[in-house]
Formats: structure tokens, sequence, C-alpha cells
């Protein structure tokens, strides 16, 4: 027994010693040479392919269709030293190519001639056909490898929501939209990976982010209200030739944005074509603006909470107002006289009377509404790169800056803070948590599905009612004097209010002629639970000065679309 152990001991401290002389002779004595072997020979691909997880748009029947995915195919690769070391020329090997792909000879012979690296990636996406007439050709300079990209089916829809995945300058990643956002769920720990094949028979040099949940993601996004909104957007935008045309489609009781869009755009299948890279960024999140006379409608709704005012309350309207040694005029610098109602202020819009509203609520008590609508807080809506609104003249003790925030002027707020502040305007007083995910699907097989519960109440379900009815007021009154040649919703009730806001320089003063016409409508208005709330805005639009005129037909056009599209019972 004793001489069997001594003998497997030798053998295994024999070949010990041979595997330690041996690894010693090839990464120390003729290491470089392996080196410079290996890679001409097995660069390429090792820890298999490309790998990120799927975001899912989702239709009205719960049918996901991908928004973002893997597309499969080849890329193809050539060694400049096994060139230089052949008997083809590298403008020959061009020919031979350039005869099956698409090739810049320019570039090409300075890759093939740049003897100082074994690797030049000369093609990528390269489909299977022409990957297999280049394999025909048996050329030993040239590689074939099967590779994996990030692929976008729905090619420019709901772009500045989806984002796309880009290389940050140390790998490769998401960069805007969900892609950055739910980067740690979408994400594998190997994916991009590329390793020297030799180097990797010794040593482990790959890095795993441990820890984290993989998976694939389920938006809230319904791809054909989707191309809708962003259909009516680009009609905005194409008559009005404005700076940024935008909006959103959201269930204003959950929460859940069935659309957001913008134009201009892109297609983050050539993001890297773009002229402009600001298109990159979503505006409705990340851009904030003076909204104007929509904001209305929240100083209203403070002073019925406050029981200050109801919609019968009268004042007397000059169509003008000092305060602190300033006019605030109406936008048509009409009075309507000593008996004007806070219905007519909203449907007449009257910047005098919003601003009355505001100042007998007072600095304290208006700012308190204010953040209770959640303008001073972000919405948690799960995009990056929220903007913070700014709000310097609620803080402030001067009454001029009070009654212009009365009326949208002064403060400036990001579309997705507008969208959530009406929001409970629509769903009976509370504020819910904008979100564009409704669903991660992990890759070891379970689902975790997202919900908000009922955000804090701002007001009073008795209060969102009244408002919701004089909105449902003003759109009705705004068709009957056919301001904007819309069609009446006889059995279907629809609140809404207009804005147009002057657009502020940097500094202090606006611009003149120019403006922001923003919209937001909900419906049905009628009680607390409205199920769709729509907001539009356009930026520097040319050739027309009211939102009545620039979005309202388009605002009617959606909420056709919605009834038909979800088959909306009339109620009423």
């Amino acid at each position: 027994m004793r001489g069997r152990i001594r003998f497997i001991s030798g053998v295994l401290i024999g070949f010990a010693l041979i595997l330690v002389a041996r690894l010693y002779f090839v990464q120390i004595v003729q290491g470089a040479a392996f080196s410079d072997r290996a890679d001409q020979q097995y660069v390429q691909p090792a820890s298999g392919l490309y790998d990120r997880g799927t975001i899912y748009f989702q239709d009205k029947s719960g049918t996901l269709i991908p928004a973002a995915d893997l597309k499969s195919g080849y890329t193809v690769a050539i060694n400049p030293n096994v060139i230089a070391a052949g008997t083809t020329s590298p403008s020959a090997l061009y020919k031979k190519l350039a005869a099956i792909i698409p090739l810049n000879e320019q570039t090409f012979l300075a890759d093939a001639t740049n003897t100082n690296s074994v690797y030049q990636e000369i093609a990528k996406q390269v489909p299977q056909n022409e990957a297999d007439a280049i394999k025909a050709l048996k050329l030993s300079a040239v590689g074939v490898y099967q590779d994996r990209w990030r692929y976008y089916p729905e090619g420019s829809l709901a772009s500045q929501v989806v984002g796309f995945v880009g290389y940050d300058g140390t790998s490769t990643t998401g960069l805007y939209g969900l892609e950055k956002y739910y980067n740690n769920v979408l994400n594998r720990s190997n994916a991009g990976m590329y390793v020297n094949l030799f180097a990797q028979i010794f040593s482990n040099i790959q890095t795993a982010t441990g820890g984290q949940q993989e998976g694939s993601i389920v938006t809230t996004i319904d791809p054909n209200v989707q191309q809708y909104l962003e259909q009516q957007l680009q009609a905005v935008q194409n008559k009005y030739h404005a700076g940024i045309t935008g909006g959103i489609i959201i269930n204003p009781e959950t929460g859940a944005i069935y659309a957001m869009g913008a134009t201009p755009s892109f297609n983050p299948n050539t993001y890297a074509t773009v002229s402009n890279i600001a298109v990159y960024k979503n505006p409705l999140v990340e851009n904030v603006y003076e909204m104007g006379s929509i904001i209305k409608a929240l100083t209203m709704a403070a002073g019925v909470d406050t029981g200050l005012v109801t919609p019968t309350t009268t004042y007397n309207d000059k169509g003008f107002l000092k305060v602190d040694g300033s006019t605030i005029w109406n936008y048509d610098h009409r009075g309507r006289g000593p008996y004007t109602t806070m219905q007519t202020v909203l449907d007449q819009s009257l910047n005098t009377g919003a601003a009355t509203v505001a100042l007998e609520l007072g600095h304290q008590r208006f700012q308190e509404y204010m953040d209770r609508f959640g303008l001073a807080s972000s919405t948690g809506i799960d995009l990056p790169n929220e903007a913070t609104n700014l709000l310097r003249t609620l803080n402030s003790s001067k009454n001029i800056d009070l009654a212009t925030a009365a009326f949208g002027q002064g403060i400036a707020l990001s579309p997705i803070s507008t969208v959530r502040a009406w929001s409970a305007l629509a769903n009976g007083g509370t504020l819910p948590t904008p979100h564009v995910v409704s669903q991660i699907m992990y890759t070891n097989g379970t689902v975790k599905n997202i919900s908000y519960g009922p955000g804090p109440r701002v007001i009073a379900t008795s209060t969102a009612v009244t408002i919701a009815q004089m909105l449902t007021h003003v759109y009705q009154v705004a068709l009957v004097n056919d301001r904007v040649g819309a069609v009446y919703f006889k059995h279907y009730s629809v609140a809404s209010k207009d804005g147009t806001a002057q657009i502020a320089i940097p500094g202090g003063g606006y611009l003149p002629n120019q403006y922001l016409n923003s919209f937001c409508g909900f419906f049905p208005s009628i009680g607390s639970h409205a199920r769709f709330l729509v907001f539009l805005y356009t930026y520097k639009p040319q050739g027309v000065e009211f939102a009545s005129q620039s979005l309202t037909p388009a605002f009617v056009n959606i909420v056709k679309y919605l009834i038909s599209y979800y088959d909306v019972p009339p109620d009423r």
C-alpha cells in the first residue's frame, strides 16, 4: 500500500513539475511569440454572443411587441500581419470583398496596411448570405464571426422613451431612456466581452456583476396609441414649424403612460447619424417651460378647496390689475365687468381672475397648494434625468410674482410634472406616480409586477369634481363659440384648458412674438375617475399665437381615436 502511495505521489509531483516547466516556457521564454500567434489567429468573441434583455411595448389586448431586441448577423475582420505575409495585395483583397459587402476603399487600405494591429473589423451587422459568400472565398487573412447586436424593430417609435445602447468610453451600456434607467436589469454580466482565447486558457479575466437581477421589461406604452400620437404631433410640427412639439397620454388614476413622444426625434438603429444630439433627450421629462394658462386650473382648485371661491363667485374684471406698480392684463386687454364669475375666468382664460384668486389665497397658502400638486418634488417617473422645476418666484414675497405664477408665468415646469398635477384634477384629488414600465420578467423565471398605490391627497374629492365640471364647461364653451371649429362630443364629457405663455429670456424679460402653446384635457370628465388625460405642447410655433388654434384640433383627434380604439362607452 505504501509503495502505491509513493508511486502515485511521484506521478502527481512529476506532472506538476512538467506543467510548471511548460508554463514557464510558454509564458516567459516564448511568451511574446505565442501571444502574437494567438492574437493573429484567435481574436474573437470568447464568452458568447452579445446579450441583453428585451424591452416590450404592450397593446390593449396584452400582446407584447418588442421595442428593443437582439438581431443576429456577422462581423468581418482582417489581420494586417497575415495580409503583409501573404501573396494577395491589400488592393486585390479589397476588390474581392467589396464585390460582396460595401466597403470604403481608403479606410480598408489603411486598416489592411496597419501591421501594428492583428485584428481590424471592416464590416459589422453583415447578413447571412453575404457572410457565406465571404467564407466561400477561403481567405486566410479574413475572419467571419457570428455576432449579435441591439436592434429596435419599431424604429423611431417612442425612441426618446426607449433610448438606445451605445459605447460610453469603457463599455457598451444603455445611454438614454429606458435603456439607461433599467440598465442593471437589461444588461448581462458577460455582454460584449471580448477576450484573447489563448490568454483565457491560463487565466479567468472575465468579471461578472454579481448580485444584479437580469431580465426584460414590459412597458405601458401601446404602440398603436403611440403611433397615432406621433402622427398628430408631426402634423402640428409640419404646419407650424415649431422648435419642439410633444405630448403625453396617461391614465390619470394609475399613472400608466400609454404614449409619450416629441418631434423632432430619431431612429435608435441609426442614432450615430443624427446632426443634433439634443434629440436624444426626452423633453417631456428633461425640459422645463413656463406653461401659461393651463396652470389656472390648479390655482382655481386651490381657491375652491380652501372655500375661498366657488364657480359662481364674482369679481370686478376691469381687464387689468395693478400689482406692485406693474399692470397685469387679460390676453385681449378687455374687461368683463363687475359680475364676472370664476367659471368665466376659466372659460375665457382671464389673467386678472387667476391673479385675484392667488392674491386672496396669499403667498403661504398658494405655495402650499403648489407643493401639494407635486411641483416642488420629482414625479418619480422611471425615466432618467428628470428636470427640476424652477419655482423661485413661489418663494418670493412680491405680490407680482404671486399673481403671475397664478396663470403660469414666472414658474417653469416639466411636462411630466404638469401632467401629474393635472391628474389630481381628473382622478378625484390624489397625486399618481407616472410610469412607463409595468412588469419585469427576470431570467430566473420570476415576474415582478410594478404597481403604485394611490398617491397623497392633494385636494378633496368634491373639489376635484367641481374643477372637472368647470373644465368640462370650458371645453363646451370653446366649441359653442366656435373658437376652434372642433367637434362637440354629444355623448362624452370632456374637460380641457389651453394655455399660451410668453417665452422667458435668461436674465430677465420675454421674447417678443414667441410663445409656448400648451393644452391639457381629460375624459370622461363627469365624476372623479377619468380614464385618459392628454397633454400637448408646442414650443415656438410659427404663424400662430394661441394654443386654441394650434393644439385643439390635435386634441380632438386624439380623443376621438382613444374612444374608438378602446371602445369607450358613452358617459352621458
